[in-house]
């Protein structure tokens, strides 16, 4: 039997929100990323959630660029019209997979635990 995780109930819920939300996100990043750097990016956060399931530092920092990246391309792309309906949506969950990462008590677990 392998080792790998792909979700880790005994981290923080502050990490385990967000290594669901990567793939959530991933997820949506591949059925609507029209792009190739909207795959990239749906890439980085799949492989960001796996790492951090696994308890990888590498895991943490790809999901952290990736997430941060992807709400920068948002407010970069839509400007002020990021706060639109369908828009705000994106905006909003982003944020939260952002929020979530850069939590005090994900950042704490991370530097202790992950190798």
């Amino acid at each position: 039997m392998n080792d790998f995780r792909w979700v880790n109930q005994s981290q923080p819920q502050t990490l385990y929100g967000a290594t669901i939300l990567c793939y959530i996100d991933a997820a949506f990043g591949v059925l609507f990323g029209f792009t190739l750097l909207g795959l990239l990016i749906a890439v980085a956060l799949f492989a960001g959630g796996f790492g951090i399931a696994n308890e990888k530092k590498w895991g943490y920092a790809v999901a952290v660029t990736a997430a941060v990246i992807q709400v920068a391309l948002l407010l970069l792309i839509f400007g002020i019209n990021v706060l639109g309906f369908p828009t705000i949506l994106t905006l909003m969950f982003d944020g939260l997979l952002v929020g979530l990462l850069i939590h005090p008590m994900s950042r704490d677990y991370q530097r202790i635990w992950f190798r």
